[in-house]
């Protein structure tokens, strides 16, 4: 198990160590717009998922209701049912492992996970587990600096879209495959930036690309 463990560790560093200046921005937006310190770690616990966080705390301040809340969520973590279906939980042999495994997926455990292939369930936790304490620690950090800098500080929603890059970055180095780079980037401006659509799009390409390989063949354009 030791070893199980330190190989989690070893897969995600990289990425949790990226998800400190996010954790930090987190934070600090937090307390720039009028919460106590303490409310991160509770956003960061309830809700855990980066994006969404970002975005609850202006639905909050905004006073928006919770079925409208409860609707934007789902839209902005559909993609999160795309990503259940190739995510290897089934690795997890526990109930309580696997419940924690369904809450802590992440677009970064996702792409650890596609891109290091885990072995054992244990791996799988430690990696979403190494990654959410990374996450939490650093926004209560954030928050607690952030009671003391001066207020209006803009900008730091901005580490979000950078964190995304490196992950790109990061599954493109594992799979150079660079029409998945450009038909993607293609459904996101054709689908007018609708997640939902976008994504839905992509799968399905993906789905006939696996079932006809000659399709497979004639998109694929590595580098």
């Amino acid at each position: 198990m030791i070893a199980q463990i330190r190989a989690g560790i070893r897969d995600s560093w990289a990425v949790a160590l990226g998800l400190i200046p996010l954790g930090l921005a987190f934070g600090l937006l937090v307390t720039q717009m009028g919460f106590a310190w303490w409310w991160a770690p509770i956003f960061s616990l309830l809700i855990y998922a980066g994006s969404m966080e970002f975005l609850a705390l202006n639905l909050v301040t905004a006073g928006v209701g919770p079925v409208s809340a409860a609707i934007t969520a789902f839209m902005v973590n559909f993609r999160h049912l795309f990503y259940g279906l190739t995510f290897p939980r089934d690795l997890v042999r526990s109930g309580p492992g696997r419940a924690y495994s369904t809450y802590a997926l992440t677009d970064e455990s996702y792409a650890i996970a596609s891109a290091r292939h885990p072995d054992s369930g244990v791996q799988v936790l430690t990696i979403q587990g190494f990654c959410q304490s990374m996450w939490v620690l650093s926004g209560i950090v954030g928050s607690l600096v952030g009671v003391v800098i001066p207020a209006g500080i803009q900008g730091m929603e901005f580490a979000l879209v950078a964190l995304f890059v490196v992950l790109v970055w990061e599954t493109f180095r594992n799979n150079r495959d660079l029409s998945l780079l450009l038909i993607s980037g293609g459904l996101a401006v054709v689908s007018g930036g609708v997640l939902m659509i976008a994504l839905s799009a992509y799968f399905l390409l993906l789905l006939a690309r696996h079932l006809f390989p000659t399709l497979d063949r004639l998109l694929e354009w590595r580098v």
